[in-house]
């Protein structure tokens, strides 16, 4: 956790935003597989983290900003628990840590809620994706699950939106670290990968890494020779001479917040010059995009960037034609690149997704519906204090191929003869994490290697 101060701070600065009424936050409970004792992986709500840094499950929290109270609300172990867990901190010692000095058993949380309810105060919560806490949420206000999506209060997304999506320093120095471990995750599958492995080997020696650095990997590992499926967490091929290798994997430190980075490389020492020519494409977009990237200015312009630069260097080569801007808009280069060029990062990977994506990328303002355009997370002008991503790559998804060819589709844009002949290539991404300061785009961490000669390097 960091200083109580800054926890304090933080709900001080949301009351303000906020105004008035009863805020109720949800923590997370432990999720089990397929017995009760036996549960998945914790991990803690990533708003109940920021305002009161507390990791334990089964916790939930008031701020009444009407009378300026705060309350935790959770049950301390047993010793029934202890036996099997070992002494624990209090509720009131976890609270302490936060600068909460009210602490409830849960059992009192109702109570609380029912008064503010009855007295006709308003109750903000949070969009919640997690089933248990819908469930909660029905048994504490009435509130149907179904009903979430349309009364979880938009001042409060709204208010903690524009708190989070700034990174203090304090938190730029924990995702610093974060992206840092995430390179060395990196570097370790380019130096380990070799021909006759199978993926999932590969994958274990990333997530080594980031269970040696004393947290976890931020998402799923993706580790595949099959890199046009944008998110695949399939392990189970075995790996040859010749294939190309895409990981997309991230650090988790123990203050949770996140790297994600991605890297391609050739299984073989060296990139075929197939390979090589396209996957200086994709550096050529990745440079782009980072070109494009101004204080203020729309990251929806460096995803643009990125995208003409597609277009242009498969024009180079013979895979697309005509003019690249009408291309662009008709949305033709997304049969290459059908994703966007970045999203928010912080204490998700992904950061506040479960808020929403048009409240977190877009202030507000409609997505576009086009094919492409409609994946991409991030659009608004870039603030300093913005974490964010850069990672356009290029994929020849067979699936996608003979479904447009097919139907003729853009048949005055792409050389469908000529991308036929790659429609089992595979995909290439990298993938980098920056911070927007007044002064322009700072890259976060250590340099990823990523240059055709950097990454062969590492393959000798």
């Amino acid at each position: 956790m960091f200083g109580k101060s800054t926890y304090i701070e933080r709900r001080k600065t949301l009351k303000a935003k906020v105004g008035k009424g009863l805020i109720l936050f949800f923590g997370n409970d432990e999720s089990s597989m397929n017995y009760t004792d036996n549960t998945y992986h914790y991990r803690q709500d990533s708003t109940f983290l920021y305002y009161f840094g507390s990791s334990h499950p089964g916790l939930a929290a008031v701020i009444d900003v009407d009378n300026d109270t705060e309350t935790i609300f959770g049950n301390d172990y047993t010793i029934d628990d202890i036996v099997w867990m070992g002494p624990q901190p209090t509720i009131a010692d976890r609270a302490a840590k936060c600068g909460v000095s009210s602490v409830k058993p849960l059992s009192q949380l109702e109570d609380v809620v029912s008064k503010s309810k009855k007295s006709g105060q308003a109750l903000h919560f949070l969009p919640l994706y997690r089933p248990e806490n819908k469930i909660k949420l029905l048994e504490l206000a009435g509130v149907q699950p179904k009903d979430v999506v349309a009364k979880y209060s938009l001042e409060l997304v709204k208010a903690v939106v524009s708190q989070r999506e700034i990174k203090t320093a304090e938190e730029l120095e924990q995702i610093n670290r974060a992206v840092d471990v995430s390179v060395d995750m990196h570097v370790a599958a380019m130096k380990f990968a070799q021909p006759g492995m199978s993926e999932a080997e590969v994958a274990a020696e990333i997530h080594k890494v980031a269970l040696a650095a004393g947290g976890s990997i931020s998402f799923p590992i993706i580790a595949t020779i099959n890199g046009q499926t944008l998110h695949n967490h399939y392990h189970g091929n075995i790996i040859k001479e010749g294939d190309l290798f895409l990981v997309d994997a991230g650090y988790e430190n123990e203050l949770f917040y996140a790297g994600d980075l991605s890297s391609t490389f050739p299984v073989s020492r060296k990139f075929t010059s197939e390979q090589k020519e396209i996957y200086e494409i994709t550096l050529t977009a990745h440079q782009a995009a980072i070109d494009a990237l101004g204080y203020q200015k729309a990251f929806r312009d460096a995803h643009i960037a990125a995208c003409s630069a597609i277009f242009d260097g498969m024009k180079a080569i013979g895979f697309t034609k005509g003019n690249t801007a009408d291309a662009v808009e008709a949305g033709a280069h997304a049969l290459f690149f059908p994703c966007g060029t970045g999203h928010m990062m912080g204490l998700d990977v992904h950061d506040m997704e479960d808020l929403g994506e048009v409240w977190v990328g877009y202030d507000g303002q409609p997505k576009s519906t086009l094919f492409g355009l409609k994946s991409l997370r991030l659009a608004k002008p870039l603030q300093a204090g913005h974490v964010f991503t850069i990672e356009p790559g290029i994929y020849f998804i067979p699936e996608l191929i003979d479904l447009w060819s097919g139907q003729g589709k853009f048949n005055e844009f792409i050389n469908w003869d000529k991308v036929k002949t790659y429609r089992n290539f595979g995909g290439i991404r990298n993938e980098e994490d920056f911070v927007m300061t007044e002064n322009g785009a700072k890259l976060l961490g250590k340099p990823k290697p990523k240059t055709v000669d950097e990454v062969e390097a590492l393959r000798e």
